[in-house]
């Protein structure tokens, strides 16, 4: 499954995010120093921005083309998105967050995730690693086509990473939905990811192979 970037242009505060890739990897790691405009690429994808031109295709599905003014809506697009902060809603359970916009028995997704003890607990009792393992549980039951991950080992305690981590490349493993993972740490990007792409002021360079690609 690819994901496709042609022409697309938006403009942010210090430069305009300007991008014309393909990303074909299961897992590709997004990488380059703070304000480079990672985030911003992750939300054009999600629908949350609308670049001034361009379009955006996953798994051969047009979600946004300005020429033809195609414009698909968050909700309809199939990406599973985990921001930095997991925008886990305050006022409802962990399981109440996994529920919401569910498209899939959430059963299988707690066993891999092991968060089914925690399906009562409130968010704000719910440990950095509890909270980025829910909020990823949301975005899997909602059937998605591909995940965007925006730092999730960002505010979980350096001990506990290696664990989150792990959970993750089970994921990756259990799910086979393609991820693009924004990341500032190699070992990370080694860990779970096929390819690593750099950004800098909005603008992507060189795509590396970590392994063989595959799926």
């Amino acid at each position: 499954m690819s994901v496709v970037l042609r022409g697309v242009v938006l403009p942010l505060a210090e430069f305009a995010l300007e991008v014309d890739i393909e990303l074909a990897a299961r897992t590709t790691a997004l990488c380059g120093p703070s304000g480079a405009g990672k985030t911003s690429l992750l939300e054009v994808i999600a629908g949350l921005r609308r670049p001034r031109g361009g379009a955006v295709e996953v798994a051969g599905r047009t979600l946004f083309d300005a020429a033809r003014r195609v414009d698909v809506a968050p909700r309809l697009r199939r990406v599973g998105y985990v921001p930095q902060d997991d925008a886990l809603f305050p006022h409802l359970s962990a399981r109440g967050n996994i529920l919401y916009g569910a498209r899939d028995d959430i059963a299988h997704v707690e066993e891999v995730l092991e968060i089914g003890s925690l399906g009562s607990r409130g968010v704000r009792k719910l440990s950095g690693g509890e909270r980025k393992r829910v909020a990823l549980a949301r975005a899997l039951v909602s059937r998605p086509e591909i995940l965007l991950l925006d730092e999730p080992l960002a505010g979980v305690h350096a001990e506990l990473r290696g664990r989150v981590l792990e959970y993750l490349v089970r994921v990756r493993d259990e799910f086979a939905i393609p991820m693009i993972y924004v990341t500032h740490d190699a070992a990370e990007a080694a860990a779970l990811c096929d390819e690593v792409v750099m950004m800098d002021r909005g603008r992507v360079g060189a795509q590396h192979a970590l392994r063989p690609r595959s799926g």
